[in-house]
């Protein structure tokens, strides 16, 4: 059995300042029980389809994890957060049960043998449906382990596969093989020496160099990087495995020798192998997604075979949004073939200010075993290369676009047949959510891998999320890839929101459906769209509403203009049993996240469903129902920039209207009053918090969790930016909240996770703006959540969370009085 995770020394100070209070200590503090209740609601299972789409892996969700899970080792190595403990990825939430769900019958049957205390962190299906491969985080003590466990499906019986402990720090640490007769697997090697322990003792000064070379380069802000050769070595060790096959008995077979592995894959055909590992030399600027690699394929005894690319260290990329790697990226195998590899090479260096000769953006190549012959080009692109979906040797999807126009473009390729010319499928703006005709259903096929699901006449299924004025309304097409012309198939309608989460048969009539309403929440039905109408929905899964007391919680999505004509969308709920003529306004929290646009159509655009449930989370402003408050969750705040013009060159003025436009409707629907409307927002969200405080007096308080104050911090962009700040020094200057908080004159609450990894919101970003708002007189409050990255994950700092906004909304917001 395993042991209960020690209780580690915990720091549960939390920092909280005001005026009129320096630093304070103190422990967790607990919101009131409304919102506590609705923090502890029981989750709905995860789902995992079979391959033959009969049965489902139902795996159990469990409550939020506590502080001393959070706070358990962790190492912060090139990007990486890594537990030391189990040689894998930091992760704090796992499976808790696992069982197997009859699609035809709903009969649930429990599986023997699973491990006592089960922690499970990844899962995958063989190919052939007889097993069930998952990972369980194992601890005895102070050490740890992933291992390997499999479900024998017809015995509903569980074993673990291997004693030797996988690496899981840069993948998940196994895959199927093609014919389902074993599993690749990561091991920590065997033998391998302890971790490199630092000697404390510096060795030299810590040195980087810049050579001049006339070339730009964008150098995001990123956190957690190499420091020095000590930390180099300890990323060396813990990115090590020694590649295995792995058969249904246990049987070991070493391929090679350990190696810096950060993916491998074995071909459709079984015979082909793969990987691509990391080199020196790393760096102290980015990490190690951009370090140097060699792309290889290797036959299953790990011989190398072929070398596909020798990439170098990449510190920063050209400046722009559209700019790539220069050389081999996007190495895949073909997926309907046995062994042939695909991948895209820029054609201008990887700038997008580069002109080309052309109009060739990008070259997808395809080459196949043995690979002693030339790649032969399988696509010229104009934009940038986006994926593939295969389908057969007559048949494949290719996709390319390019962010500063926002296009996008689909074609069909003959990849057995190149000289066959490719056919324009569809054409259009990315951001165009009322054209977006969906994407191409999937099935994996008997190895394994993904394919396009083609029908007679060579049609193909697409799931649409079906964007109208009215809302989002799923749909499946059937569309024929010769004539063009589409059938509909299906499409949710109201007073539902009915999304497809599988299709079950070949021809699209059998669907595995989630469907909801404001007062149902998300559940799995089967619809055969072969029946009658009113005959066609089966359920399969029956979870009772989580938060029962906000049952009838009053929902409507609302639209209204801002003072340009740019149509804007919002959710605005309101509490169980408000009647306006009766209760009158109410203290409102408004919640939102702007988003830059090329064309004020799309901006225009409805956003959401009436008819989703009335979800009511404790991450997002909702749960503040619960407390009396009115909120607009999500109301659209586009930044617009069309054509040559950038979003952000009028970032401001278009803030300042979208929040007024909001405001303005709340108030005129009398739901709400003007000196009781708080803003907030997480990340970016919490950065426009920021702003609207500088800039406004529209709001009596602002949320902001996470964010980022000072745009000088992130120089070479952020967001949708792509210009680095000595081209934009106006932009970055007028949109840092930092540069106005002497005209921050409502109060502002930050909060920030300690240990934000997210590029650009470090932690300083916080604590310097709240310095600011403090020597200027103003009134701020900073809490720094120990242990907590850029999203929180303890129950203890979620509840503190909610206390924190909870007293600030009820000190400046709920209580205030007409200016």
């Amino acid at each position: 059995m395993n042991k209960q995770i020690p209780m580690l020394p915990l720091n549960l100070g939390l920092m909280a300042a005001s005026p009129q209070a320096g630093a304070q200590e103190g422990g967790y503090r607990l919101p009131p029980a409304a919102l506590q209740s609705i923090v502890d609601a029981p989750r709905a299972p995860a789902l995992s389809l079979s391959p033959q789409r009969d049965l489902a892996a139902v795996v159990q969700t469990p409550p939020l994890p506590g502080i001393a899970e959070v706070a358990q080792p962790e190492l912060k190595l090139a990007g990486l957060r890594i537990n030391p403990r189990t040689c894998s990825s930091s992760r704090f939430s796992f499976g808790t049960d696992l069982a197997l769900l009859d699609i035809a019958t709903q009969k649930e049957s429990r599986i023997r043998g699973l491990p006592r205390g089960l922690r499970l962190s990844d899962l995958a299906w063989s190919p052939d449906q007889r097993y069930l491969a998952f990972t369980h985080m194992a601890f005895k003590g102070e050490r740890g382990a992933v291992e390997l466990w499999l479900v024998d499906i017809a015995a509903r019986k569980a074993s673990r596969l291997s004693a030797q402990p996988l690496s899981a720090v840069l993948t998940r640490g196994f895959n199927w093989l093609p014919d389902s007769a074993g599993l690749l697997v990561h091991w920590r090697p065997t033998g391998m020496a302890k971790a490199p322990q630092p000697t404390g003792i510096p060795s030299g000064p810590i040195q980087q160099d810049s050579e001049a070379d006339g070339a730009v380069r964008q150098l995001r802000t990123y956190q957690d990087l190499l420091k020095n050769e000590d930390d180099a070595r300890l990323f060396e060790h813990y990115v090590t495995v020694q590649m295995v096959l792995l058969d249904l008995h246990g049987k070991a077979r070493m391929i090679g020798a350990p190696g810096q592995y950060s993916r491998t894959s074995i071909a459709p055909g079984g015979e082909y192998l793969l990987t691509q590992s990391i080199t020196r030399p790393y760096s102290y600027v980015v990490p190690a997604s951009s370090f140097g690699e060699r792309v290889d394929v290797r036959d299953l005894d790990g011989e190398l075979l072929h070398t596909v690319a020798i990439l170098p260290l990449e510190e920063g990329l050209p400046p722009g949004n559209d700019a790539v790697s220069v050389g081999v990226r996007h190495v895949s195998w073909r997926a309907d073939a046995p062994a042939s590899l695909v991948w895209a090479e820029a054609q201008d260096g990887g700038d997008p200010a580069r002109p080309v000769a052309d109009g060739i953006r990008d070259l997808v190549y395809l080459q196949a075993a043995p690979f002693s012959e030339p790649p032969k080009v399988l696509a010229r692109l104009t934009m940038r290369y986006a994926g593939i979906a295969w389908g057969r040797d007559d048949v494949a999807l290719i996709n390319e676009r390019w962010h500063k126009t926002r296009h996008y473009k689909q074609w069909m390729i003959a990849p057995g047949h190149l000289s066959t010319p490719p056919e324009l499928i569809y054409a259009g703006s990315y951001e165009d959510r009322y054209s977006n005709p969906g994407s191409p259903v999937m099935r994996a096929d008997v190895s394994g891998f993904p394919r396009l699901l083609i029908g007679p006449g060579t049609t193909i299924l697409l799931d649409g999320a079906g964007a109208t004025p009215e809302g989002d309304r799923p749909f499946i097409d059937r569309l024929s890839l010769t004539t063009k012309q589409k059938t509909r198939l299906f499409q949710s309608e109201a007073p539902y929101f009915e999304n497809v989460a599988a299709v079950l048969n070949d021809d699209g009539t059998l669907l595995l459906t989630t469907r909801e309403s404001p007062t149902e929440r998300p559940n799995y039905y089967l619809r055969d769209l072969t029946k009658p109408a009113g005959e066609q929905l089966r359920a399969l899964t029956d979870y009772p509403h989580p938060t029962p007391q906000l049952k009838e919680v009053h929902k409507e999505q609302i639209r209204y203009p801002r003072n340009d004509g740019v149509e804007l969308t919002a959710t605005l709920m309101l509490p169980p049993g408000y009647e306006k003529t009766r209760d009158g306004p109410l203290p409102l929290l408004m919640w939102a996240y702007p988003q830059e646009f090329k064309s004020a159509g799309a901006a225009s655009q409805t956003t959401g469903s009436p008819y989703r449930f009335n979800s009511v989370s404790y991450w997002g402003p909702a749960a503040f129902l619960a407390m009396g408050y009115a909120v607009l969750d999500n109301p659209s705040f586009p930044i617009i920039g069309s054509g040559e013009q950038e979003p952000n060159d009028t970032y401001l003025p278009q803030l300042v209207a979208d929040a007024q436009a909001a405001v303005d409707e709340v108030v005129r629907r009398g739901v709400a009053e003007r000196h009781r409307i708080a803003i907030g927002g997480h990340s970016y969200g919490a950065f426009m918090t920021g702003n609207l405080l500088a800039h406004t007096r529209l709001f009596r308080a602002g949320i902001a969790r996470s964010g980022a104050y000072n745009r000088t911090l992130t120089p070479f962009g952020f967001q949708s930016e792509e210009r680095p700040f000595w081209q934009a020094q106006d932009v970055y200057q007028a949109m840092s909240p930092f540069n106005n908080a002497d005209k921050i004159k409502d109060a502002m609450l930050l909060i920030h996770g300690e240990e934000d990894s997210n590029s650009g919101t470090f932690p300083l970003q916080s604590e310097r703006m709240f310095q600011a708002i403090k020597g200027l007189g103003g009134t701020a409050r900073l809490v720094m959540l120990p242990k907590e990255s850029h999203a929180y994950r303890a129950r203890e700092s979620i509840l503190h969370m909610l206390y924190e906004t909870n007293a600030w909304l009820d000190k400046y917001v709920r209580q205030a009085k007409p200016v």
